[in-house]
């Protein structure tokens, strides 16, 4: 390792010791060393000799690149490589293209594909073959009356790849086809809430009576439309994960559909929708936002629709859809009362407003269930999980493999006797 003179970069440019650029790469100090033998990583000596020190936007960057190096003690990965998704300084992008001006002027299924593929395809449109679309609706139409939207999501999934006697074919070509399909017959696998069903047009077209029985105008259905392209995608969210492990066992898309969903039911992750959208219906109904966040607040209860790990200020798709649902005239109400919510909060704590809270506006003012927030982030999402597997097809098998530390009485035991 030969360290350089201190570059002609920005002079208040922070500085890595070597064990910190190690965690931020994932690596042993050692490994680090080897980078810059190597040419991938400069360093330079640090004050008095003792150490070298290393440029932390440069050490972010090889991590993009790279990602994690050292294998895990059983040899499965926990840092992915992946070329989908980037979230850095409060912005995301989809594969370098800043994702909010892509969900403004593409449609959802535009979006899908330059996630899947890299190219824009102007105007494409999915369509559900006749006879997968028969049978999800026939398994979805069995189930009971008060099964919610991501039940019937589920069992529509299986009863597609039921009718899809090709789906273990895991070639790129294949994987597309199957999702090309599979998602217009999610959507349409679903009740219809309103009087009458779109004919043709976009998914959001599709999906927007499924959602609600009032008829859709032009500035709430691209507020839909822009809110199934933003949220395709999130980087490895928790159910983005489970579907990534799915697809290192090599289980056929449809699979990998499955396992997403059942993590993405948990109220921590795409039913969290729900909970923003009974409290900010609460704060509508009330007139004001204030009692509503003071009864969350005396209960020590988090106020929903609020702060995001990964965002310091707002959220970038939250601060997107509040900027269209300003052309939606209904939409005036709820717009109102989600930011006295933030307002209100803000007193307390310095939360900002992220995108279940958007998506509660939309729902609220267009006369929605509780669980759109819901439906909309499941639809939306299968595509991203679709995007992941693709990757994840590429990556040696079962790699995914965190050894467990155990933490039971050590053996020998005797045989345990009935009481």
């Amino acid at each position: 390792m030969t360290d350089q003179p201190e570059p002609g970069g920005r002079p208040d440019a922070p500085r890595l010791t070597t064990r910190e650029a190690a965690e931020l790469l994932g690596v042993k100090p050692e490994t680090v060393y080897a980078y810059v033998s190597r040419g991938q990583l400069g360093s330079v000596r640090a004050a008095g000799g003792r150490g070298s020190t290393f440029d932390a936007d440069e050490v972010r960057a090889l991590a993009r690149r790279s990602g994690r190096r050292e294998p895990s003690p059983a040899g499965g990965d926990l840092v992915f490589r992946t070329g989908i998704t980037l979230i850095e300084q409060d912005r995301y992008y989809f594969r370098g293209v800043d994702a909010t001006e892509l969900a403004r002027h593409h449609s959802y299924e535009e979006v899908a594909e330059w996630l899947w593929t890299g190219e824009l395809r102007p105007g494409v449109r999915f369509t559900a073959p006749s006879e997968t679309l028969a049978a999800a609706r026939r398994t979805v139409g069995a189930l009971p009356a008060h099964s919610g939207s991501t039940d019937r999501l589920r069992v529509a999934v299986t009863a597609a790849a039921a009718t899809d006697p090709l789906r273990f074919d895991l070639s790129p070509g294949a994987v597309l086809s199957s999702a090309r399909s599979l998602i217009p017959t999610l959507v349409g696998a679903l009740p219809v809430r309103g009087s009458t069903e779109a004919d043709g047009g976009s998914l959001a077209r599709e999906l927007w009576p499924r959602l609600t029985a009032r008829p859709a105008d032009a500035p709430a259905l691209a507020v839909l439309d822009a809110a199934l392209a933003l949220l395709i995608d999130h980087d490895l969210a928790a159910s983005t994960l489970a579907a990534r492990v799915a697809a290192s066992a090599r289980a056929h898309p449809y699979a990998v559909v499955s396992a997403g969903l059942g993590v993405l039911e948990g109220p921590l992750h795409g039913a969290a929708s729900g909970l923003a959208h009974r409290m900010l219906q609460e704060a509508v109904d009330r007139g004001s936002a204030v009692p509503v966040v003071a009864d969350h607040l005396r209960t020590g209860r988090p106020v929903p629709g609020l702060g995001h790990r990964l965002y310091r200020g707002e959220d970038p798709r939250a601060r997107t859809l509040f900027a269209l649902l300003e052309d939606v005239p209904q939409a005036a109400g709820a717009l109102a009362a989600a930011r006295e919510v933030v307002a209100t909060t803000a007193r307390h704590a310095p939360l900002h407003a992220n995108i279940d809270l958007a998506l509660a506006v939309l729902s609220v003012s267009c006369g929605m269930a509780a669980e759109a927030g819901e439906t909309v982030f499941a639809v939306s999402r299968t595509a991203g999980w679709i995007a992941h597997a693709l990757e994840e097809y590429g990556e040696r098998p079962l790699r995914i493999r965190p050894s467990g530390h155990y933490t039971g009485p050590r053996p020998p035991r005797p045989l345990p006797h009935a009481p």
